[in-house]
């Protein structure tokens, strides 16, 4: 008789934590895949309350952002390129979808009406219509060689700094060409820039497959971007005696890498003693053969961190695909649980699954949204994509305006 009155009350109480319980379940799932393999914050109810499982992952808006600001001009240059292929400089618009597909012809159309300043549509009459650069555009277009030319002894290096890195110094030329586009090599580099350095390349068939080759070592080239960089900053330091680790976890010696830790991501004294600790662990350079060094050793770990950061510095925009990095896998003895390397070391890399595919960047080439040096290819382009704003009409009336006050 007495028990009567509270079931209600404890009824309404289990029906109430099983709902939140239930709620929290599809929100974590949800969570979990809009993030695909990247966990997040989950609080979990303990004896002593509500204890903040560790949070191993944080986003970096600034970087997101880089993929989003990359689809116009990806979609420019594609369709730049597919009409400077063409013999007459010109596509019919009925084949467009023959070239890229149904789906991504309607993205090309919507390109084409919507940059009248760089694409120009012609033909009517007998003509079929088509679609060509405008003279300004043609006229840009036209530096473009120009500029991969003064690139050339730099990508020759960079792919002779990719062969040097691998076990063997070779690697299938069909994964050359996979990541041939973040290197910024051109279209036709098999038939014509390595047959012009014989010295250094050749191609040879290895277990059925045709493989690129190093020719010669060179040990002049052995030298990582990030000792390049940290030379430079040893250079300008006037305390390089007192090297001593800070709370955003940078150290000036000469094992150490550039970090910078996402926002939000608050590490304690234990945590930066030990990562001080990382810091000045020597370790071998990536151009030593990987075969040599035993992968449980912490040292030969932190020479892969090394590895992933020379072939991130190698490309064009210092970032790659998941699916490109992975590639590599086998030429440079990478741990099989990659991703959880680079999470592990989310300070050096970040891992971004905007756009079609899940894209790792080196955080220390770029200042926000932007990549701070630029090869001559990449300014280029962007001084062609620059024609479908407002740039330049700005910066003719800044003109105009200071010379207004100048006389």
């Amino acid at each position: 008789m007495f028990d009567i009155m509270p079931k209600p009350l404890q009824y309404r109480r289990c029906l109430v934590s099983s709902c939140l319980n239930h709620f929290l379940k599809k929100s974590v799932f949800r969570e979990s895949e809009n993030l695909r393999l990247f966990p997040v914050q989950v609080r979990h109810k303990s004896g002593g309350g509500f204890r903040p499982k560790k949070k191993v992952y944080h986003r970096v808006h600034e970087l997101d952002k880089a993929i989003d600001l990359k689809k116009k001009p990806s979609l420019i240059l594609q369709l730049k390129s597919m009409i400077q292929s063409q013999k007459h400089g010109k596509v019919l618009l009925r084949d467009l979808e023959k070239h890229v597909g149904f789906v991504h012809k309607w993205n090309l159309m919507a390109a084409i009406e919507k940059y009248p300043s760089i694409f120009h549509v012609g033909g009517g009459n007998r003509e079929p219509p088509c679609v060509m650069l405008t003279e300004k555009a043609q006229k840009i277009a036209d530096e473009e060689r120009e500029a991969t030319e003064s690139m050339e002894p730099l990508l020759v290096n960079n792919l002779r700094k990719l062969l040097m890195m691998s076990v063997d110094c070779r690697v299938p030329l069909e994964k050359v060409e996979f990541i041939q586009s973040a290197m910024g090599l051109p279209q036709d580099f098999k038939s014509n820039l390595i047959p012009k350095y014989p010295d250094f390349f050749s191609l040879k068939v290895v277990n059925g497959k045709v493989h690129l080759v190093l020719e010669n070592w060179d040990s002049s080239l052995a030298i990582t971007a990030r000792e390049e960089r940290l030379s430079r900053v040893l250079d300008r330091s006037e305390n390089r005696k007192k090297v001593r680790i800070t709370k955003d976890g940078n150290f000036l010696g000469p094992n150490a890498f550039k970090v910078s830790f996402p926002p939000g991501f608050r590490p304690n004294a234990s945590y930066l003693e030990e990562f001080e600790k990382w810091q000045k662990m020597e370790f071998p350079s990536p151009y030593l053969n990987a075969r040599r060094f035993d992968s449980a050793d912490p040292k030969a770990r932190k020479r892969v961190v090394a590895v992933l950061h020379e072939l991130l510095s190698l490309t064009m925009e210092k970032r790659v695909t998941c699916s490109q990095l992975d590639a590599f896998h086998s030429e440079y003895l990478l741990p099989s649980r990659l991703i959880l390397c680079l999470i592990k070391h989310q300070g050096i890399f970040y891992i971004t699954n905007k756009g079609a595919r899940g894209t790792v960047f080196l955080k220390e080439a770029y200042d926000g949204s932007g990549l701070i040096e630029k090869c001559p290819l990449l300014l280029f382009q962007e001084r062609f994509v620059s024609l479908c704003g407002r740039r330049e009409v700005s910066v003719c009336n800044d003109q105009l305006q200071s010379s207004s006050v100048i006389s």
